[in-house]
């Protein structure tokens, strides 16, 4: 989401350039005003590509279980190394409750086929100086079972 916006404000600004260059008639402020609206219908149109490219996925899903993450990283760092592998659902990075910090180890949910992989060639991985430890999550068990 920040690199989308930051070619939109790019945009905006070679298009305000290109504009005042080529028809010298409009002001600076007009040629920088159509600038940001054509930047705004790219933004508009990255964000339903890649929008689509996440929802076009229907099949078995995984969450792995990551480790020893860097506490400074963003779910969209986590998204991206992961995204490699396959279609990436979900990226929850656990904080905690009182400080709002970050403690080191989060969930990914994506795709089966890539999970596995990922799974694979994630576990043990150098990333941001860090080794990551990639395993299946364990599914929580609520004590709803009937021991009797």
């Amino acid at each position: 989401m920040q690199k989308s916006f930051l070619v939109v404000v790019i945009a905006a600004f070679i298009g305000a350039f290109g504009i005042h260059q080529f028809a010298p008639a409009f002001s600076a402020s007009i040629a920088f005003f159509a600038g940001a609206i054509i930047a705004a219908l790219l933004f508009m149109f990255l964000s339903a590509s890649s929008a689509k490219s996440q929802a076009d996925y229907q099949g078995p899903m995984m969450t792995l279980y990551v480790g020893n993450l860097p506490y400074r990283v963003h779910e969209g760092e986590v998204k991206e190394l992961f995204e490699q592998y396959g279609a990436v659902s979900t990226v929850r990075l656990v904080r905690d409750r009182k400080t709002g910090r970050r403690k080191g180890f989060g969930f990914v949910e994506m795709a089966e086929s890539g999970a596995r992989e990922a799974l694979a060639k994630l576990n043990d991985f150098n990333f941001q100086e860090r080794t990551i430890k990639v395993r299946e999550a364990k599914t929580q068990d609520n004590g709803d079972s009937d021991n009797s």
